[in-house]
């Protein structure tokens, strides 16, 4: 049984058969749920970009067909190792994860040993899916997927190239043919230019190599207008030098040209205790000095906004610009500096064209956590570099959220520390925000983090948010009791945070929510838009601010630059229900009805859309839809009325829009 992804879709039965897919769209969605793992995905969301202008109902049928023909090569059974499972909602494929080659790659990216390296590179035969025709739509699903393996193609080259140690071996072969591979697709991918050109003086052919880097130089104007790298330069000089023997190290000597030498690693400065960064000196690629300052300017942008948020550490300037024009390796780097992650990044300019470049890199193993490019133009250009440096931190902050949770995860529990216990919490509450058991243990958790840590500002703002989850969903049981509780948290959480814009932000929403206190939620929220105007979070509470405020467009803006700054985050699903419900404050009820749908897909069951997106189908005159919405939400919560409906509502200042909304439930079949 073999799955392939990396340079073309191929899949060989259990019985070792080549297997054929009946259409062109069976063999995309089977590399959709190879992709998603165990978690699998909505059948909604497959039917919707594999079917679309279809209608609901036939699209879903066109989904079980494409099902069935996937089910025929591999069947259920109790010795299959590869079946369908699922249920009315969901479908995943479950696969044992040696038997695809992406689960191999990642496996062995992870490992230091050059054998397990040439594995992965002989894995890598081109780009995923290459020669699979992708409809409109689908780029956008499987484009991330593609870029990211491409980027972790191009880190292998460089990591393998400089672990080669004798002509002739093995790993040589291997990584040579990556990198003629990762040339074929893109012939400016500097990465793969440097590997042959260690791969030459490896073998003695200095010559060879030098022309290598000609070829690149050549390359790269021919393409980009553009010159190359300060490593691929730095690797060129060396060889003219005559120093061939220094060549597979990461970085040359410093000396009084290249400017001050690095901190020197006598010590292994030791990693702090909260996420740690530093943001790396930009390249500036475009042959034009004058760039120099827009890519400084770049860093200096995003290394104040991090250094807005208070749960990490970031290196100062000062410190990362030691760096500055050097060809490094963020493993050295991170042990020298202390940190965990490391951002870089580059300029090109190409006439009146500017593109920005940036990744963030897990300092202790090199592997890529994100990686994302902007374009603009030199008209735009200080416009750009705001735009690029909110979108960088708005990317990379639920990166390094993600990554500190997967870290917590792996501590043994006798030695968890408040941290652990909040980033545990942090993993149960977003699991999901409909499931009570998770809700429970979440809260849990940062009760725990707080008995450990009793100023713990942003855990106490958390807990406090578990129980504006139960009064959403309706799971309060003494609603004074809880009510008390949850004020008493999120207060604290605000006095304790008033200088932390995420103990703010969620501490803020619950006074607004569970206590009423509308003022004192809008006044916590704009402190911490002045904190950190590029979080994500606070730009999104803001957004539900602005309609209990009566401001419904105003909310739309803020709610759709959350979504901007973090395309990715947990939280989406909140942001879209807000963009809903501002549409109905504005009377526009089609819009209300998607933008819940849109919030349903991600997280489902969630009430507070379920209740949006009834009332606006009621409004707009769709009675049959908003019954079925209504009799939905009635399961999740079969206590719900219209007696008891304000105590779940946000405290509307426009009466208008409260009664709208009460009579909108009603005629979509809510019980008095």
């Amino acid at each position: 049984m073999r799955i392939r992804l990396l340079g073309g879709l191929e899949v060989t039965s259990p019985d070792d058969r080549q297997v054929r897919f009946t259409t062109r769209k069976t063999s995309l969605l089977f590399a959709a749920l190879v992709l998603a793992g165990r978690r699998g995905h909505r059948r909604d969301q497959l039917s919707e970009l594999f079917w679309p202008g279809r209608a609901d109902g036939q699209a879903r049928n066109s989904l079980r067909q494409a099902l069935v023909d996937i089910r025929r090569s591999f069947p259920p059974g109790e010795h299959a190792t590869t079946y369908i499972d699922g249920d009315q909602d969901s479908v995943a494929l479950i696969v044992d994860p040696d038997q695809t080659d992406i689960s191999i790659f990642d496996l062995k990216l992870q490992s230091d040993r050059p054998s397990d390296l040439a594995i992965a590179a002989d894995l890598y035969r081109g780009e995923m899916l290459a020669g699979e025709a992708l409809a409109d739509g689908m780029d956008e699903w499987f484009g991330p997927h593609q870029n990211k393996y491409e980027q972790k193609a191009q880190q292998l080259v460089e990591r393998l190239s400089l672990a080669l140690s004798q002509p002739g071996s093995p790993e040589e072969t291997a990584c040579e043919g990556l990198a003629e591979r990762l040339l074929a697709s893109d012939p400016t991918a500097e990465a793969a230019h440097r590997a042959l050109m260690r791969i030459h003086t490896l073998r003695g052919h200095e010559n060879a190599a030098l022309r290598q880097f000609e070829l690149c130089k050549a390359l790269l104007k021919r393409h980009l207008g553009a010159e190359p790298e300060a490593q691929t330069t730095a690797l060129a000089a060396s060889l003219q030098a005559g120093k061939a023997g220094d060549l597979p190290l990461t970085a040359p000597k410093a000396n009084a040209a290249t400017g001050p030498k690095p901190p020197a690693p006598s010590v292994s400065t030791p990693l702090h205790d909260r996420p740690s960064v530093a943001v790396l000196p930009f390249q500036n690629l475009s042959g034009d000095p004058e760039q120099e300052y827009f890519a400084d300017g770049i860093v200096e942008d995003i290394t104040i906004a991090l250094a807005q948020f208070r749960h990490l550490y970031v290196i100062a300037r000062n410190s990362s610009f030691t760096y500055k024009g050097k060809a490094v390796d963020i493993k050295q780097v991170g042990r020298e500096l202390g940190v965990r992650y490391v951002v870089e990044g580059s300029v090109r300019r190409t006439g009146d064209r500017l593109r920005i470049a940036g990744q963030l890199i897990d300092a202790s193993t090199g592997a890529h956590l994100w990686a994302d490019r902007f374009d603009g133009t030199l008209a735009d250009v200080f416009d750009l570099q705001d735009q690029v440096a909110a979108s960088i931190v708005g990317a990379i902050t639920p990166k390094v959220e993600e990554a500190e949770i997967e870290r917590a995860k792996r501590k043994p529990t006798e030695s968890l520390d408040a941290y652990d216990y909040y980033l545990r919490g942090l993993a149960a509450f977003d699991r999901t925000i409909t499931n009570r058991s998770s809700l429970e243990e979440a809260l849990r958790l940062f009760m725990q983090a707080i008995e450990r840590d009793p100023e713990f500002a942003v855990a106490y703002a958390r807990a406090a948010r578990c129980y504006a989850t139960r009064k959403s969903n309706g799971w309060m049981i003494d609603r004074a009791q809880e009510t008390g509780e949850a004020t008493r948290l999120a207060r604290r959480a605000v006095e304790l945070g008033w200088d932390d814009a995420i103990a703010l932000s969620y501490g803020g929403y619950v006074l607004g929510y569970v206590s009423g206190d509308l003022d004192a939620s809008a006044a916590c929220i704009e402190r911490a838009l002045v904190l950190n105007p590029h979080l994500a979070a606070a730009v999104g509470v803001s957004s539900w601010i602005k309609i209990c405020s009566g401001e419904p467009e105003a909310a739309i803006e803020h709610a759709s630059l959350a979504m901007r700054l973090s395309p990715f985050d947990p939280r989406l699903f909140a942001w879209q229900f807000n963009v809903g419900l501002a549409h109905f404050c504005a009377g526009r009820y089609d819009e209300a009805a998607a933008w819940a749908g849109k919030s349903m897909r991600h997280q489902p069951n969630y009430p507070s859309a379920m209740r949006v997106a009834a009332a606006g189908l009621a409004k707009a005159g769709r009675i049959a839809e908003a019954r079925e919405m209504v009799a939905r939400l009635c399961a999740f919560d079969p206590t719900l009325r219209i007696s008891n409906l304000a105590e779940i509502l946000p405290p509307f200042r426009r009466p208008d829009d409260r009664d709208r909304y009460i009579e909108a439930l009603r005629i979509g079949g809510l019980p008095d």
